[in-house]
C-alpha cells in the first residue's frame, strides 16, 4: 500500500458541481491499495498516519505533534494510480487491487482509522468517481509513505526466490555430502592424490 500525505491547511473533494467533502487544517492522503495488501498493510498504514509527527506543538516546536495530538481533522482519497508502473511511458495499473475488492477494502480501513480516532474527523471522497481534489498544501509538506510488503515486480519476486532455493538447497547438504564433493574434484584434477584425498575425508568423519 502507498499513500502521498500532505500537511494542508485545507482541502476538498469534488464531484461534478458537488462538493462532497471538505476539510480545514489537518492530512490529506491519497491512498493506493495494491494487490498485495492485506490486513497488516492496513494496521501499519492507520497508525503512521494518525501518529505523524509532522505539527507544531503549543510552543511552535516544528515536527512534534500528530493530527490526533493536535486534534485535527484528516481526508482520506483512494488513488489507484499511485500504484503505476511504467511501462515505456505507459502508465500500468496490474499492480493495483480491481475495484471490486479494492472498495470494501478501503472502506474498512476508513473505518479503522475512525475507531482509532474520533470518527467526525475522518473525511472521504468518493471511491470510483471523477473528483477534482483541491490540495492547499501548508509548507509544503509532503511524506510519501509504503507499507512493507513483498515486491510486486516480477524480475524482484524472481531473484527472491532463487536466493531463497540456494540457501535451502546449502542448508542441505551435510558435511559429509560436501567433503565428498571436495574429494571428488581433488581426484578429477589429481588422480594420484585420490586415495589420500579419501583418507581426508574420512578422517574428517572420526571424532
Amino acid at each position: 500500500m502507498k499513500a502521498i500525505i500532505q500537511r494542508v491547511t485545507k482541502a476538498s473533494v469534488t464531484v461534478g458541481e458537488e462538493q462532497i467533502s471538505s476539510i480545514g487544517r489537518g492530512l490529506c492522503v491519497l491512498l493506493g491499495i495494491s494487490v498485495e495488501d492485506t490486513q497488516k498493510d492496513v494496521d501499519y498504514m492507520v497508525r503512521k498516519i494518525l501518529n505523524l509527527r509532522v505539527f507544531e506543538d503549543e510552543n511552535g516546536r516544528a515536527w512534534s505533534r500528530s493530527v490526533m495530538d493536535r486534534e485535527l481533522e484528516v481526508l482520506c482519497v483512494s488513488q489507484f494510480t499511485l500504484q503505476c508502473i511504467l511501462k515505456a511511458n505507459k502508465p500500468d495499473f496490474h499492480s493495483a487491487m480491481p475495484a471490486e475488492l479494492a472498495q470494501p477494502f478501503y472502506n474498512s480501513m476508513l473505518e479503522q482509522m475512525r475507531e482509532a480516532y474520533k470518527p467526525e474527523l475522518i473525511k472521504d471522497g468518493q471511491f470510483g468517481a471523477k473528483m477534482e481534489v483541491l490540495i492547499q498544501n501548508d509548507g509544503p509538506v509532503t511524506i510519501h509513505l509504503e507499507s512493507p510488503t513483498r515486491p510486486t515486480d516480477p524480475k524482484q519476486l524472481s531473484k527472491q526466490e532463487k536466493q531463497q532455493q540456494r540457501k535451502e538447497k546449502t542448508r542441505s547438504k551435510g558435511p559429509s555430502e560436501s567433503s565428498r564433493e571436495k574429494a571428488a574434484l581433488r581426484s578429477k584434477a589429481d588422480p594420484s592424490a585420490s586415495s589420500g584425498a579419501e583418507g581426508d575425508v574420512s578422517s574428517e568423519r572420526e571424532p
